[in-house]
């Protein structure tokens, strides 16, 4: 019996990875051309009187609100100019992640074939790690604000280390599909815990199928030493989540402690500062790879059911290492 199963096992993995390779291939036969618009050259090569030049050309860029002067300022401001410099240093030729969000994009429009491929759009903003990238399909844009991807030692960098590893370049993909999820993901219509851990887990097996070729540390920005821990626990961390009653839990508090950006999760326990931070995220990522493995279903409607049908159908249940 027990070569039986282990025979099924080998058929089935090599079934998904023939598959695999047959989605791969015929993703990246896909013609995709980005158009790259350089706004943050633009800004900050021009001069004051080039100002009205420049709000014709990028007119999404010059809300009312902001007055001449300022921009004047944040043109001809030192620390500005140097930051703007640190940028050029690092982006002056964009050509590597121009490939790479074409790449990106073969993959979208394989699974969502209706996608406009949008013009792509780099800036210097305000350093807000909350806006690393826009994306809007409504005005077929992508906007990437260069300022936060210049490595986590970047001397710029006033930031807690824990925000500091996202501005990785590497972290440039993941965030643009992190962006592009917000439009294909159902967002959670319940409160509970177990919902926005799967949640959180579409969003990254969305990664997993638009970005086969990125490891799994930079779909969810953990080292390697931090992911080994999520798999090395993965059964005492949901037994501790079932003890607890966590998971039809509505507490939001949940949320900030185990799914939210933080230094560590937070179980309420002596070792807490010694786990990956986000690790309920990690779970609900399992949850959603368990479902695809166990159900013959696209992943595009996955990515709309609803978390409690996921999880029942996932027959997730992590084993002791």
């Amino acid at each position: 019996m027990k070569k039986f199963l282990a025979l099924a096992l080998v058929c089935l993995t090599i079934g998904s990875c023939k598959k695999n390779d047959k989605i791969q291939d015929e993703a990246e036969e896909m013609k995709v051309s980005v158009e790259i618009e350089r706004y943050d050259k633009a800004f900050f090569s021009s001069k004051p009187a080039d100002l009205p030049k420049l709000k014709q050309q990028y007119p999404y860029f010059f809300p009312e609100t902001v007055s001449d002067s300022a921009l004047v300022e944040k043109m001809t401001n030192p620390l500005w100019r140097q930051l703007y410099a640190e940028v050029e240093k690092r982006y002056d030729n964009f050509d590597l992640e121009k490939e790479g969000i074409e790449d990106l994009f073969k993959y979208i429009k394989y699974y969502y074939p209706k996608t406009q491929i949008p013009k792509v759009v780099t800036v210097i903003q305000d350093m807000d790690p909350e806006y690393k990238v826009i994306y809007s399909p409504e005005k077929n844009m992508l906007i990437i604000s260069l300022e936060l991807y210049l490595g986590k030692e970047h001397k710029f960098y006033e930031y807690p280390d824990y925000l500091k590893k996202t501005f990785e370049p590497a972290q440039m993909m993941p965030d643009i599909v992190d962006a592009f999820s917000f439009y294909k993901v159902k967002p959670p219509t319940d409160r509970d815990f177990l919902s926005q851990m799967i949640y959180a887990g579409k969003k990254l097996y969305l990664k997993d199928v638009l970005l086969p070729k990125t490891s799994d540390e930079d779909k969810i920005c953990y080292t390697t030493e931090e992911l080994k821990w999520c798999e090395e626990n993965d059964e005492n961390m949901w037994r501790f989540m079932i003890e607890q009653k966590m998971l039809y839990d509505t507490n939001p508090m949940l949320v900030t402690k185990l799914i939210a950006p933080a230094p560590f999760s937070k179980f309420g326990l002596d070792s807490d500062n010694q786990t990956p931070s986000r690790v309920a995220t990690w779970i609900g990522w399992q949850i959603v790879k368990a479902f695809m493995e166990n159900n013959d279903i696209p992943m595009q409607q996955m990515m709309l059911m609803d978390a409690k049908e996921i999880f029942q159908k996932s027959k997730y249940k992590p084993v002791k290492n």
